[in-house]
């Protein structure tokens, strides 16, 4: 069921890891001395991390009200290696790079894209890639297979984020070409934007591979086009202290196979560099 992509199936089965690994890094905490002080924590003893969840498989909430996926599992994996007790914050994306900067939470934790301008103001910690995907209504009725087939039509895409971004690159590389423009609507997660398109409302969503892969799996949406703009995922810190202790504990799972383990259940492309700090 688990080979080189998430299925359906395999859902469970990940969930029920994702479940041990939290036990795992709340016992672990109260058993072993913590590595980071107080000092660098919002919250004593505790690594707060923010999260929206609404991009399935990677992070998302299950019909119990738990959080659930690949960045929910590293980050209690993380929090386990630094001996604190993991804390997610569930807030939309946009509000994470202020919040992070002021102090709301030590380590944005979302697959945010690694920029040069992201780490001109905030410590980035590179663990992973991803890419932008268009995802079309189920069955793909108005055919789109390629950028160009999207001049004319609209879009939804979360506010704030890199795809947002892409989209309004691709926008315009489409005018570059004497092609229509893209129509770009924004909405405060991804949730919202696809429902859009469930709805009718737009002709496609713009998000990231993980997320139109598991929509097409399901039906629910076709998986139009994947792959553009791959980029490299990080973590978001304000401290550097920390997030050398965040990479210090990315290296430790790298050494006994917990990352890629993860990122194989999960599908994803391995990160073979090793786990840095950039930042200011």
């Amino acid at each position: 069921m688990i080979v080189n992509r998430l299925g359906i199936a395999a859902l469970g089965l990940v969930a029920g890891l994702a479940a041990g690994l939290a036990a795992a890094s709340t016992a672990n905490a109260q058993t072993c001395t913590p590595k980071v002080p107080d000092s660098l924590l919002v919250k004593p003893g505790t690594l707060v991390m923010s999260i929206n969840p609404t991009l399935p498989p990677v992070q998302w909430v299950d019909d119990k009200g738990q959080l659930r996926g690949l960045h929910v599992e590293l980050g209690d994996a993380i929090a386990r290696k630094l001996c604190l007790k993991p804390e997610h914050v569930r807030v939309e994306f946009s509000v994470m790079v202020p919040g992070v900067q002021s102090g709301r939470w030590d380590m944005i934790n979302t697959g945010m894209f690694f920029t040069e301008d992201r780490a001109k103001i905030m410590q980035l910690v590179r663990y992973g890639y991803d890419g932008i995907s268009i995802s079309a209504q189920a069955g793909n009725p108005l055919k789109i297979t390629k950028p160009e087939d999207l001049a004319g039509r609209s879009v939804s895409v979360e506010l704030g984020g890199a795809p947002e971004r892409r989209a309004r690159e691709l926008s315009k590389s489409l005018e570059d070409k004497g092609l229509k423009p893209l129509t770009i609507r924004s909405f405060d997660n991804f949730g919202s934007a696809y429902q859009a398109l469930r709805a009718g409302q737009v002709d496609a969503a713009v998000s990231v591979d993980a997320v139109a892969r598991l929509y097409g799996e399901k039906g629910e949406f076709a998986e139009a086009i994947t792959g553009l703009y791959p980029t490299v995922i990080a973590f978001g810190l304000s401290k550097k202290q920390l997030a050398e202790q965040v990479a210090a504990a990315m290296q430790e799972l790298r050494a006994e196979g917990t990352y890629q383990k993860m990122f194989t259940a999960y599908g994803r492309k391995l990160y073979e560099d090793p786990f840095d700090v950039k930042g200011p």
